[in-house]
């Protein structure tokens, strides 16, 4: 068994630190680029979703962005329960 000194164990301790910290970065990063996409990808189908919402609405006696702000809000809960659970199964 080898036994190491204050500073080695103090340099191994920092190595690790230093290592975590790299894989949280990875991470942050990681999750912030995707998070970037998703607003791009939104942006660029807002037209069509907000052109199908004013033919939908149409029918409706509520008319206008109240029923498309509705039908979009409940479209993306779903979205992010179904995600959500998701991305648990993978961590239990």
């Amino acid at each position: 068994m080898v036994k190491l000194s204050k500073k080695q164990k103090l340099k191994l301790k920092a190595k690790e630190s230093a290592l975590k910290f790299k894989r949280e970065l990875k991470k942050s990063i990681a999750t912030a680029l995707v998070a970037a996409l998703g607003f791009l990808i939104a942006l660029s189908w807002r037209d069509v979703i907000t052109s199908w919402m004013e033919k939908i609405s149409s029918f409706s006696p509520i008319k206008g962005n109240l029923v498309s702000a509705i039908l979009v809000t409940i479209i993306s809960v779903v979205g992010i329960l179904i995600i959500s659970k998701l991305s648990q199964d993978g961590k239990k």
